[in-house]
């Protein structure tokens, strides 16, 4: 028999190997974004290569044949080592090398891109590709290099790299504070309260922790990009709780205040760390970035010890 026969298609190994993780074609169509329809077809082509079924039906819930969960355990392995052996040759090119770094857009635009000509100074030959990511995702699947998340996500699997110990700190519009005084963490009942969309909970965490009662609180527009939060609150529409590595540049140049010092033991953290997979060697550019970023991270009076 020709072997190229027996050869499927990536994107029907790719469908069948989502299919199989969720058990469920609308969500693997929602990690691959596909429609469900295209998943459907692509795992009904590969059953039809291999003339048997990989899938079948209880009632409403799909699971495994037995064939199919023997397939997926070689597929999984198959899969792996293609993208492994595609991430170390992209790392690589004539002059140098590349880098895909999944990484919190306001993080990447506030802080990291104010540094990165640096790192450029130092490593002229590697490129940094930075994809913006807010919630998590499978690493390999993407075929990213490194992640800089924050807050409480979790990214099993991954060796971690504490980067910035943070703190969540309330910040004002000078405008808006000759208006409405903010002095003491009592003031804040007199503001609107602006919030965003993936960190819904931490005004009333922070008022808890100030001994303000929750009822006090005025909410008031939300955001999902951090960004567009900073924006509002420098435009006096309301006061943001943000971390403070991220307002760098308004703090210097006063179009935001931060209005007074929560005491130690009201204060909230909001940590970043540096995620990269759990290889024996990384390519030589992730460990020159690693490196580079650590290293901005201690230089920038932010503290690291987690």
């Amino acid at each position: 028999m020709n072997p190229r026969r027996l050869t499927p298609s990536m994107s029907w190994l790719i469908a069948f190997e989502a299919a199989a993780k969720h058990l469920s074609f609308t969500r693997a169509a929602e990690e691959l974004s596909l429609t469900q329809s295209v998943v459907s077809r692509h795992v009904q082509s590969l059953e039809a290569l291999l003339e048997v079924r990989l899938f079948v039906r209880d009632g409403r819930q799909l699971r495994l044949s037995e064939a199919g969960a023997m397939y997926l355990r070689e597929v999984r392995s198959g899969l792996q080592q293609i993208r492994n052996a595609s991430r170390q040759v992209s790392a690589y090119r004539a002059s140098g090398g590349s880098i895909n770094l999944a990484c919190l857009p306001t993080f990447a635009a506030m802080w990291l891109m104010p540094r990165l000509s640096d790192f450029y100074a130092r490593h002229p030959d590697t490129l940094v590709h930075i994809h913006a990511r807010i919630r998590p995702f499978d690493m390999e699947l993407a075929g990213m290099d490194a992640v800089i998340s924050g807050g409480d996500s979790v990214w099993p699997g991954l060796v971690t790299y504490p980067l910035i110990q943070d703190q969540l700190v309330p910040v004002i519009s000078p405008a808006l504070l000759a208006k409405v005084p903010l002095q003491c963490p009592a003031d804040a009942t007199a503001h609107t309260l602006l919030q965003v969309a993936t960190r819904p909970d931490d005004w009333s965490q922070w008022f808890s922790a100030h001994d303000i009662p929750t009822a006090t609180m005025r909410p008031g527009p939300q955001f999902e990009m951090t960004s567009h939060l900073i924006q509002a609150a420098v435009a006096g529409i309301g006061i943001a709780l943000v971390p403070s590595c991220l307002v760098e540049e308004e703090r210097h140049n006063g179009s935001l205040l931060i209005p007074f010092q929560s005491p130690a033991n009201a204060t909230l953290n909001y940590d970043y760390r540096l995620y990269v997979t759990p290889h024996r060697e990384l390519p030589s550019t992730v460990v020159a970035f690693k490196a580079w970023l650590l290293g901005m991270a201690n230089d920038s009076g932010h503290r690291r010890s987690f």
